[in-house]
This record gives C-alpha cells, sequence and structure tokens, in this order.
C-alpha cells in the first residue's frame, strides 16, 4: 500500500503542476541530476508502487499499464527509451515489441550481456497515443521519477535510444541524434551515450552499423 506520506507528497506534485511548476532544476547548465528527487521513495518497491499510482499528467488517463522499468537495481548499464509502445502497454514491462526484440538481440549479441543485467526505462512510463512522441509536459511530469531511478541504479553508463530520450534528459531540446550520436558525455555523476532507437534501426537496417560502433564502445568501457 502506499503510504499517507506517499500521498501527500502525490498530492502536493497536482498542486504544484497546477501552478506550472516542473517538479526538477534546470539541468541544461551543469548537466547533472536534479536534488528534487529527494522526497521520493528511496526503494525501488517503494517508488513503483509510488508510480502506479501517478496521475500528474493525461496519459494516465488511457493507459493501460504503468511501464516502470525491469532489470537489475544495481545495473552497470541503463538504457532509456522514448516511452512504452502497445505491447508494453499491455504487458507493463519496457522493450517487449519488435524494437524490444532487437533491442535484446543488440545487448546480448553485441555486449555479451543478459538482458536482465541491465536496466531498461523509458522517459515516460504511461504509453503515449498512438505512439506519438511525448509531449514536453508530459516528460517533465514524469522526469522525477526516471531520475529517482537513476539515482538509485547508479549505473556507470546511461545508453539513451533515440533523440527524444536524449533530449529530455539532458533537457538539450534541440540536439541533433545524427550529431550527438555516439558521443561519450559527461552526465554528472555517469557517462552517457546517445544512440539510435531500435524502431529507428527496422525502419532504416543501414543504420545498425553505427549502433554496433556505439556499443563495441559501450562494451570496451564496461
Amino acid at each position: 500500500m502506499i503510504s499517507t506520506q506517499q500521498l501527500k507528497l502525490l498530492k502536493n506534485l497536482y498542486i504544484y503542476r497546477s501552478f506550472g511548476y516542473k517538479y526538477y532544476n534546470d539541468i541544461i547548465n551543469n548537466r547533472s541530476l536534479s536534488n528534487s528527487t529527494n522526497d521520493l521513495p528511496s526503494t525501488f518497491d517503494e517508488l513503483q508502487t509510488f508510480v502506479h499510482n501517478c496521475h500528474l499528467c493525461s496519459l494516465a488517463k488511457t493507459r493501460k499499464n504503468v511501464v516502470f522499468g525491469e532489470g537489475d537495481a544495481k545495473a552497470k548499464l541503463m538504457f532509456i527509451g522514448e516511452g512504452p509502445g502497445m505491447s508494453e502497454d499491455e504487458s507493463g514491462r519496457p522493450f517487449v515489441g519488435r524494437a524490444g526484440e532487437l533491442l535484446t538481440k543488440i545487448i546480448e549479441n553485441v555486449l555479451f550481456i543478459n538482458r536482465h543485467d541491465v536496466y531498461i526505462a523509458n522517459i515516460v512510463k504511461c504509453r503515449p497515443p498512438n505512439n506519438r512522441v511525448p509531449t514536453q509536459e508530459e516528460a517533465t511530469s514524469c522526469l522525477p521519477f526516471l531520475q529517482k531511478q537513476i539515482q538509485i541504479i547508479k549505473p556507470k553508463i546511461i545508453v539513451t535510444l533515440g533523440a527524444t530520450a536524449y533530449r529530455y534528459l539532458t533537457n538539450e531540446l534541440e540536439a541533433s541524434i545524427t550529431k550527438i550520436r555516439g558521443e561519450v558525455i559527461d552526465f554528472g555523476l555517469y557517462k552517457l551515450i546517445p544512440t539510435f532507437h531500435p524502431s529507428y534501426l527496422l525502419r532504416n537496417p543501414s543504420a545498425k552499423k553505427y549502433v554496433y560502433a556505439d556499443m563495441l564502445k559501450v562494451r570496451a568501457m564496461l
């Protein structure tokens, strides 16, 4: 059960949101995670319960399941995508559709890691209608939960999948994925490497060689 204290915090977040407050400090200058997540639950089980009770944005009205994330809570490597699709909304698990199958192959066949040994999450934890890109408001509402997950996991490397994940996580909203793909970026305590989203690779198979090169870089850093 969600605690009374957590319900009070959630109520306060609703109030702040009505005033236009974004719940987290601007990270564009220091590229670090916000301190405003300190009031969120500090364990994965408590945080997951808290997130499953979230109705901070309109995505909660259309979701079937909250897709919290899955994997090793002490993983050295974390993948962050854009948002759940239809298969993920049905199952409550991240990256289980065709793009998820490809991501699993990349993890296991290029990095030589079991999928269960990494952690996989998304910018937003509820499916945007028709798989559209999450709005900035939706991402802003959900980002503190992702930030808290990162703080709990403390991964060595974060890989963002696609432009949307990179832009919302770093607040560099005009960044071009084709220009920054494969760069090793200092992101607070972590190393951040952007790459193409698996769904992009399904539409553009010729781009797989770039992701392969990016994953070789990740493998060398682990």
